[in-house]
């Protein structure tokens, strides 16, 4: 587990959800929010994901100090979207002891573990099983 680090004046951290990570940097800024070199709204194109994104940051009503870069890769876009709310919300953790507390009581700091199932042998699916018959 890497913890987040800083570095110059540049917070580093790290989200996971599902099969994504989300490595994120904040810099002193004016709040734009890149990720993969694109503004939020370019990449996310339904605003449920830009929601998601924006929480920890309305949950603390942090200021427009910083600018979020991201660098998001695997699974879909709701892990993806997971991925970097846990991210931004470990990187505000360390700016300041209150943000800490504020963002383990709404949870955006916890890491959700929910992970699809794996597929068995002699089923369908993961939990669906082939017809059985008696006779």
């Amino acid at each position: 587990m890497s913890l987040p680090k800083k570095i110059n004046n540049t917070i580093f951290a790290t989200g996971r959800r599902k099969t994504s990570v989300a490595r994120v940097k904040l810099v002193k800024g004016k709040g734009d929010i890149i990720i993969n070199k694109k503004p939020v709204n370019e990449y996310f194109p339904a605003g449920n994901y830009v929601m998601m994104v924006n929480q920890p940051l309305q949950a603390i009503e942090f200021k427009n100090d910083y600018d979020i870069i991201v660098n998001v890769y695997g699974g879909g876009l709701t892990g993806q979207a997971g991925a970097i709310r846990h991210s931004i919300a470990r990187a505000l953790s360390t700016l300041d002891e209150g943000y800490h507390k504020i963002l383990s009581k709404t949870l955006y700091l916890t890491r959700d573990s929910r992970m699809v199932e794996r597929k068995k042998y002699e089923q369908k699916k993961a939990r669906k099983r082939f017809q059985f018959s008696k006779r």
